[in-house]
This record gives structure tokens, sequence and C-alpha cells, in this order.
């Protein structure tokens, strides 16, 4: 992202960014589901490939923009780095959740489902809460790492880390507070039961801050407080 784009310009980016995120997580977790007759594993597959590649085109389109945060946390993490003034950073979160709530609706109009819905999935106990804190700090070490040594890759690192996330974390990697949120307001296969998102939302804040202070002190130069000159990257 350079000076010249505006603020505008920033908060539209973050909110229609995270609307397609939103969109394609929930989209191709209903088509998934209709077309996997049953079998979840067919059906979190489909979902996995669709995100992780869709997180690759959304932050090169978007980064140049906004950063493609697309994540309140990772905006949060920008924040403490001073990449982000604190109106900007408020400003783009609510961007965010904005978005999400409009991928989701978006989602449920491409497949006939009815627009307003309250999940009913639900996703509790402590494993599941400490599956987020663990996807979460590997997400923002997956940003904080390539940019300190590769920065054009970080838009395929960040798909591939949620590819994988989806699999090897009990909650399926939402890693994510926006996307959280959201997925409440869908009871599809993507959906996340309204009870259970304060427990996920812990475990991503958790993650995150823990993340930031380990990867911090593991890949800071001397004299530089983070590792990165500009912040770039987000989640599912």
């Amino acid at each position: 992202m350079t000076t010249a784009v505006s603020t505008t310009r920033i908060l539209a980016a973050e909110a229609l960014g995270t609307a397609l995120l939103l969109a394609i997580v929930v989209g191709s977790g209903i088509m998934g589901s209709r077309l996997a007759g049953g079998n979840d594993a067919v059906a979190l597959l489909g979902n996995t490939l669709s995100t992780g590649a869709g997180l690759v085109v959304l932050i090169h389109v978007f980064g140049p923009l906004s950063g493609a945060h697309f994540n309140p946390v990772v905006t949060l993490a920008a924040l403490f780095a001073r990449q982000r003034r604190p109106g900007l950073a408020a400003a783009m979160m609510a961007a965010q959740f904005a978005g999400a709530v409009l991928g989701v609706y978006a989602a449920h109009l491409m497949f006939g489902e009815p627009v307003l819905q309250v999940s009913t999935k639900l996703r509790g106990g402590g494993a599941q809460v400490f599956a987020e804190a663990v996807a979460t700090f590997g997400l923002i070490g997956t940003i904080l790492g390539t940019q300190r040594a590769r920065p054009d890759f970080t838009p395929v690192a960040v798909g591939l880390y949620i590819t994988s996330a989806y699999w090897f974390t009990a909650s399926t990697s939402f890693a994510n507070p926006a996307v959280t949120l959201a997925r409440s307001l869908s009871d599809t296969f993507a959906g996340i039961a309204p009870a259970s998102v304060p427990g996920f939302l812990a475990g991503q804040i958790a993650g995150a801050v823990v993340g930031v202070v380990v990867f911090e002190w593991l890949l800071a130069r001397p004299g530089q407080d983070l590792p990165l000159d500009e912040f770039r990257g987000t989640d599912q």
C-alpha cells in the first residue's frame, strides 16, 4: 500500500475484500455440502480448496490498496506495529465486520437460501478454543515471517497456511473475528452457533497477541520494532 491511497479507498477495499472472502467461504461450503451427498470430508475438502485459492487472489488484488487484512486481529497487529493509526485501524475493523456480513448474505442469495439466518452449529469446547488460538498464532507468524523474508510470497503463503489449517486444527481455522461473527449468521455448512462465538473470539485474540510477541522477538531486526515494512495479509 502506498500513501497515495485515500482512506475511503482503503476502507472500501477492506469491506469489499472481506465480503468476497465470506462469499467464498460460505458459498463453497454450501456447494460442497450439496454435492458431497452427506460426506462431510468431501464437503470440507471443497470448502478448503476454494477458500485457500480465493485468499491468494484477494490478497494480490487488494494488498496494494489496503494491505488486504480482511481480519481485525491482523489490523490490531498492524496497529501495534505502528503501521496503522488508531482511527484508521478502528475504521478498517468496522469495514471488515460490515463486509463480512454482506458477504454471507451474498452467498445465501447465490444459492437460494434465506438471507437472514442464525446458525445452530455448535463448535464449543476447550479443544476448539485452543485450536483457534493455534490457528491465529500461525497466521500471524505466516504474515510476519514472509514479510520479513519474501514479502511477494505473502499472498500464496497465507492461502497455503489456511488450506493446511482447515485440516490440522479441530476448529477448521476461522482465525478471524469478523469471519467468526458473520458465520454465526449462516445456518449452513460453514456456520457457527452464536453460543460458540465468544470462545472462538477469545482464542483468536490470545493467539494473535502471543503470535505478535513471539514473532516480533524471533524476527525483528536490530533497532526495529517489528520485522516488516508494510503489514499485509489476511485469514479466512
